[in-house]
């Protein structure tokens, strides 16, 4: 924008009542978002690369863990994994109607902070208690953070573009160093001081966003009763096309089977605890099979119906268009039950079976590279920092002070990790280091995929998604063949799993853009919610289905082998990727126009 413009721009947030001074040519509060964004990414990430590490680690030892088997941790993992997509919904919906975002974001955020307090104690208790606190903190903060974003430039939708590629990087960012430094101190000073610099970044993310307040104005505040009825007066499709008393009923039974669905894996593999009893099929020529099963496939029939009721009430185009958004939400389940390995299969692919010693001139190069890496990006942040203290110091220097605290204390953990390395004659790269190459090719490839998307070659959607499954599938192709005939305690060239993670994240940057911004497209506004919460189910299927397949890695390996493991996530994305570019006439008519 010129100078002039950025003026405009400014007078107009001071109307609005939002702190008008401008960082890099967008609102305070949009840096203030972003480094909230980035604390809790820290966190989430910091403690999720932990996770199934802790649970399997050997009891005995200089560092021991919970000495779960890989079956019994990616049991749990499912469901956490689950919840953290579903419980958003009801944030949301709490969110709009009761307490606004800006309560529910610091509600959440607290909860969260309590949960990786919690994950700071020894014990089974501690730890349960600490992924519930983080599921349901999650449903708070994860819908309502975006929100406040979207209602800063309800007015400035040229902007929009720019203020999310720079809040993502905030998520990129936090990602980046909270697997790098977590990983780190669980390493080298034990688990739960990993969960512990976790709890200490979500906690002053909390502080640093409530102390901002006077830079958001009225955004986020509690709703009001004339927002909520200025809200459904403008809500043409509601007195339309309303919800049923049937349609009601039917989500609450599809909700309660979903969670239950969500439970039965810990407590059946775990715990040996069947919630339903077996069901006979021998009059079919079958065995028994699980009452969950037989209830689950029930529910899921039961969910098909409450959708296929609610598009026959709209006219054919738009029934039409949410048939696509259905279409690209099924296949959204096989492309993230294969890149959520990340979480769980990878990282014990890495402690296992990955040659990761290094001495003499590859640890050299190693540790100059690690330092280029973790300081450049600190620099860059920081000078952000620097910029919106400058700025906002006169209205907000309370949270200005908390933002430096925590620069400092991430400054401190990465240099003592810096020169503990560079002291040490050999050593080991930690296995969750490797976890932070999806962040770092995230940020290095980002615009370059962008700029594709925005030129003339850009292609239609279903030719996107599919090459985002297909490309994400070579990933896992390279770890079949880079691990084809290894024998027990031959461990595999770290450059495969670097590959893998790099074609993982070309594959996310193809596919996952896509998805939401299609579903705000091609959908009405009454079923908005609906089918966000129906596309937020989809990713969380494929999170719970990574989570159980990825726990399986020690028992088909040992049944067949780990290169047959790796082929089953090569090939299953690949069919979905060409059935669903051979779909494109089809999904394109459908969409009637939309691109």
């Amino acid at each position: 924008m010129s100078q002039v413009s950025e003026a405009s721009f400014s007078e107009e947030l001071e109307n609005q009542g939002i702190d008008g001074s401008l960082v890099l040519g967008h609102p305070s509060g949009l840096f203030v978002l972003f480094f909230t964004e980035m604390w809790e990414r820290f966190s989430f990430y910091g403690m999720r690369v932990l996770l199934v590490l802790f649970l399997t680690a050997a009891i005995t030892g200089g560092n021991p863990g919970l000495g779960w088997s890989a079956e019994n941790a990616g049991a749990l993992y499912s469901t956490y994994a689950m919840l953290l997509y579903i419980t958003p919904i009801f944030g949301g919906i709490i969110a709009d109607r009761f307490i606004g975002y800006r309560w529910a974001v610091v509600i959440g955020s607290i909860v969260m902070t309590l949960g990786h307090v919690a994950m700071f104690f020894d014990g089974t208790i501690p730890l349960y208690l600490g992924l519930t606190l983080l599921v349901v903190g999650t449903g708070f903060f994860k819908p309502n953070m975006t929100s406040i974003l979207s209602e800063m430039y309800k007015k400035f939708p040229q902007k929009k573009d720019g203020a999310y590629t720079i809040f993502y990087m905030g998520v990129n960012a936090g990602a980046f160093f909270g697997m790098m430094l977590c990983g780190y101190l669980a390493s080298n000073l034990g688990w739960h001081y990993g969960f512990g610099l976790a709890a200490v970044f979500m906690g002053l993310g909390t502080l640093q966003f409530w102390l901002a307040k006077p830079l958001f104005g009225k955004i986020g505040d509690v709703p009001t009763k004339e927002d909520k009825v200025q809200s459904v007066a403008d809500d043409v499709d509601s007195k339309r096309n309303p919800f049923s008393t049937l349609d009601y009923i039917l989500i609450g039974i599809t909700t309660v089977i979903g969670l239950l669905f969500a439970f039965d894996a810990p407590l059946h593999v775990i715990g040996n605890i069947d919630l339903l009893p077996s069901v006979d099929l021998s009059f079919l020529g079958l065995d028994t099979l699980r009452g969950m099963y037989v209830l689950t496939i029930a529910g899921l029939l039961v969910f098909i119906g409450l959708i296929i009721s609610r598009l026959v009430r709209y006219e054919k185009v738009v029934r039409d268009r949410m048939i696509a958004v259905i279409i690209f939400a099924f296949f959204t389940i096989f492309f993230w039950m294969s890149f959520e390995q990340g979480a769980s299969s990878l990282v014990i692919f890495a402690r296992d079976n990955v040659d990761r010693a290094l001495e003499g001139t590859s640890l050299t190069a190693f540790n100059t590279f690690n330092t280029l890496l973790t300081v450049v990006p600190l620099i860059l942040i920081s000078y952000v920092l620097i910029l919106l203290t400058k700025r906002t110091w006169n209205k907000a220097p309370s949270t200005n002070i908390v933002l430096a605290i925590t620069f400092l204390v991430v400054w401190g953990v990465a240099g003592w990790m810096l020169y503990n390395e560079y002291t040490k004659e050999a050593s080991e790269i930690e296995p969750s280091w490797f976890s932070i190459m999806n962040s770092f090719f995230i940020i290095t490839f980002a615009s370059s995929v962008s700029k594709i998307w925005d030129s003339k070659f850009n292609p239609p959607a279903a030719i996107k998604y599919g090459l985002g499954l297909i490309i994400m599938a070579i990933g896992f192709g390279l770890l079949a063949y880079g691990s084809y005939g290894i024998q027990e305690g031959v461990k595999v060239s770290m450059l495969w799993l670097v590959l893998a993670y790099l074609f993982h994240t070309l594959g996310e940057l193809c596919l996952s853009p896509v998805g939401l911004s299609y579903v705000s497209k091609l959908v009405p506004a009454r079923m908005i919610a609906f089918m966000f919460g129906m596309w937020y189910l989809a990713i969380a299927i494929g999170n719970k289905l990574a989570a159980l397949l990825g726990g399986q890695i020690e028992n088909i390996t040992e049944a067949y082998s780990l290169s047959t493991f790796f082929l089953i996530f090569t090939i299953v994305p690949i069919v979905a990727g060409i059935l669903v570019m051979l779909l494109h006439p089809v999904l394109k008519k459908l969409m009637h126009g939309v691109k």
